[in-house]
């Protein structure tokens, strides 16, 4: 899984590259202010995904005597990093140039470059998009898209689907903007394209950094993880009660597990030691993201 996200990201890295290099270039033949913004969406992007890339490198450094369940946590606080940059950098820059060309309207040049370059950027954006959504498909099994955002705990493959989605909104948005100028002349269009797209990424910004947010303070496994910990418990007719199954994600791959059990008081001590190792194994092999687990007999006989 972590390295299907990897290559995610690499394809997204890539494709925003040579999206944004196009885009600058389109804007500074036409004078276009949503394809100036378009421009800088896709410089941001390119700039989040390195930083996302970064964070998944520290992610996988091994556990020391500072940080004893390990660093997977890293990969939450730069995709929290990255929300904050899509918001202020891609949604404010973007908002300030339709707002100064709302006040200082100008003239669009050879606006078929910007057609172009839109279509052009259509596909590029369209092949890492496809790859973000195939790989969150895989991720969200039979539940629905809002649902399975809410329960993500890979924060990578949403925040490039995420991007790549409001880029996809963004390039649709520029190419009405552009397709109105040029049918009515009036540059306020162009203008209002760019407040617009200034918008989708503010919003997307917020959504992403309220979804890592949960994950950066310490969020549960999935329900079913829960569930199926509880059961394996239960299985055995010494454990009398299961009291609690706490869990944390410590990473998208590393998920750490507090149980509390009554053991009957008839129990040897050697046998209810016996049970607390196969329970610990048993969840372990269950799921492999279960790195680590304790276990407490809250007894008292």
């Amino acid at each position: 899984m972590a390295t299907a996200s990897k290559k995610v990201v690499y394809l997204a890295l890539a494709g925003n590259l040579a999206i944004a290099v196009t885009k600058f270039v389109a804007a500074s033949i036409t004078g276009s202010s949503a394809m100036w913004s378009e421009g800088v969406h896709s410089m941001v992007d390119s700039g989040n995904q390195a930083l996302l890339l970064y964070g998944m490198r520290r992610a996988q450094r091994p556990p020391d005597a500072r940080f004893p369940f390990g660093y997977g946590k890293e990969v939450y606080f730069w995709s929290f990093v990255v929300a904050l940059l899509v918001f202020a950098t891609g949604a404010g820059l973007s908002l300030y140039e339709g707002i100064q060309h709302l006040r200082h309207p100008a003239k669009m040049e050879n606006p078929l470059v910007n057609y172009v370059v839109l279509a052009v950027a259509m596909l590029l954006e369209g092949a890492p998009w496809l790859a973000a959504y195939r790989q969150f498909s895989r991720m969200r099994g039979q539940r629905g898209t809002v649902e399975a955002v809410q329960r993500a705990k890979d924060p990578t493959v949403i925040a490039v689907l995420f991007e790549d989605s409001a880029a996809l909104a963004g390039l649709l948005v520029a190419f009405v903007g552009v397709a109105l100028y040029q049918l009515t002349g009036n540059p306020l269009f162009d203008a209002g394209a760019s407040i617009v797209i200034g918008l989708i990424l503010g919003g997307t910004a917020l959504w992403l950094a309220f979804e890592t947010k949960g994950l950066l303070i310490g969020e549960s496994a999935n329900r079913e993880v829960v569930a199926q910990i509880r059961r394996l418990a239960e299985r055995y007719p010494e454990v009398e009660r299961v009291n609690e199954v706490l869990t944390m994600h410590m990473g998208p791959e590393y998920i750490l597990a507090n149980i509390s059990v009554n053991i009957a008081c008839d129990v040897p001590r050697t046998r209810a030691h016996a049970i607390l190792d196969e329970l610990d194994a048993r969840i372990k092999k269950a799921d492999p993201r279960v790195k680590r687990v304790f276990i407490e007999s809250q007894n008292v006989c």
